[in-house]
């Protein structure tokens, strides 16, 4: 009946199995199994990932209408549904805590157009009711906090009160601490917007403004996700606007440190084809490569990456997306799909297209694997540091514990699933490094060392 949801049919059997001694104990136990079952073919299976939390979405909607319409808002009935739902969509850890983190992602993007305000807020609530079942909520916090980087960096964000507005519910859920650095990197983006205004008027009374116009983000290491520097080789122009800004900067906030971040640096180039002029929105490494065509007419694989100091995968990827992509204005010999040792790049003069200003999308990687990995690595680093700070707190208040109350009140304050074994393996790790120690007479007691 759930299935084919028969809604009458459902309405019926409830009203009779009210009228029963112990029929409505029966209904519930059914109910129970069959929200897991169903729940768990979603969750479990790797193969629906893709679809995982809009199917999820539409399951609860499913089920809050059979509540409302078959059930008559029996209070019992939303309980089980809720400990149902949390049961099955934790047994496969972290997965649906990252896949929720995407599925807002692709909301709140800019190129979702299929949404109203109205809409995409009403979509966020019900995101957050799936959210509240999830116990790893710091895998969720942790792929968020990469994506909302991406779109406030990159300006793809739908829409800055959305942002808020999610980042609200964020704080009402799950406290002020889960989303401070969340807010600090919306505080970031507008303070270098006072930077900013602050240097185009130190730049009018310099001497030699130059032709680029440099546009700086000033992101606090703490909050914003971790990226690895890469050291390139920027025209002189670029280094010079650089140390500019940076004596401008520094002058006004001494005691800082800046560190450039090649990786998410763009740029839009200004580009004379032999029938049309264009302009070209390109990330830094592809601005490298191609302000390389000012100098000469044809560079091999080798000679762009001396020039460039670009590292080898970054490289052949930067190069795929201005040789082999949609927006081919550089040529690669031999043609192929991929980039090779030994190819060759020559300007494409013969380009046209029929925007004047084109973005040129630099070739994803497969963001998948890598960066799924090290974002879950980083949590669980977080976690141990989280682990081995509730414990060192514990054992300083209690100043001796057994080792069956250290872990149960280990349990109390962590906010993420944890295993017994993991807790052993930081308890014997904080033994090593003598923040406690073991019982000299009772190995299961431990005293705290101050």
């Amino acid at each position: 009946m759930l299935d084919e949801n028969r809604v009458p049919d459902l309405t019926l059997m409830y009203q009779l199995f009210s009228r029963v001694r112990g029929g409505q104990s029966i209904l519930l136990q059914h109910w129970g199994e069959y929200i897991k079952n169903f729940g768990s073919s979603i969750v479990v299976n790797p193969e629906k990932d893709k679809d995982m939390v809009q199917e999820l979405l539409d399951f609860k909607d499913k089920v809050d209408h059979i509540i409302d319409v078959c059930f008559q808002k029996n209070e019992k009935f939303v309980n089980v549904m809720k400990d149902s739902f949390e049961t099955y969509i934790n047994r496969r850890a972290n997965k649906p805590a990252e896949l929720i983190a995407k599925y807002v992602d692709s909301k709140l993007r800019s190129g979702n157009k299929e949404a109203t305000d109205e809409e995409l807020e009403r979509c966020l609530d019900k995101i957050m009711i799936i959210f509240r079942f999830i116990h790893g909520k710091d895998v969720f916090e942790a792929f968020y906090k990469k994506d909302l980087a991406k779109r406030l960096l990159v300006g793809k964000s739908a829409s800055v009160d959305s942002e808020k507005s999610m980042l609200s519910k964020l704080k009402h859920e799950c406290g002020a601490a889960f989303t401070s650095k969340l807010e600090g990197m919306f505080k970031d983006m507008e303070l270098s917007k006072d930077v900013m205004v602050q240097f185009k008027q130190y730049m009018q009374n310099h001497s030699d403004p130059g032709n680029i116009d440099l546009t700086v983000n000033i992101l606090t290491m703490g909050y914003w996700p971790t990226y690895t520097p890469m050291d390139v080789h920027l025209p002189t122009e670029m280094v010079k606007l650089q140390e500019i800004f940076k004596t401008f900067y520094l002058g006004k906030h001494s005691g800082r440190r800046l560190q450039w971040q090649s990786t998410l640096g763009h740029a839009v180039l200004k580009a004379e084809f032999r029938q049309e002029k264009k302009e070209l929105q390109v990330s830094l490494f592809q601005t490298l490569v191609l302000l390389m065509f000012n100098e000469g007419d044809e560079f091999s694989f080798e000679e762009i990456k001396l020039a460039t100091g670009v590292e080898d995968s970054e490289l052949r990827r930067t190069l795929q997306s201005l040789a082999c992509g949609k927006a081919r204005v550089l040529n690669k010999i031999p043609k192929s799909k991929d980039v090779e040792d030994g190819d060759k790049f020559t300007f494409n003069g013969d380009f046209k297209h029929k925007l004047y200003r084109i973005k040129i999308n630099q070739i994803q990687m497969k963001e998948t694997v890598e960066e799924q990995v090290t974002t879950t690595e980083r949590v669980f680093q977080d976690r141990q540091y989280q682990i081995d700070a509730a414990i060192v707190r514990i054992m300083k208040m209690r100043k001796t514990l057994t080792h069956n109350l250290l872990v149960s009140e280990l349990y109390n304050q962590l906010k993420f699933p944890v295993k017994p074994g993991d807790l052993k393996k930081r308890i014997e790790s904080l033994i090593d490094r003598d923040y406690m120690e073991r019982d000299k007479e009772n190995s299961k007691q431990y005293h705290y060392l101050a």
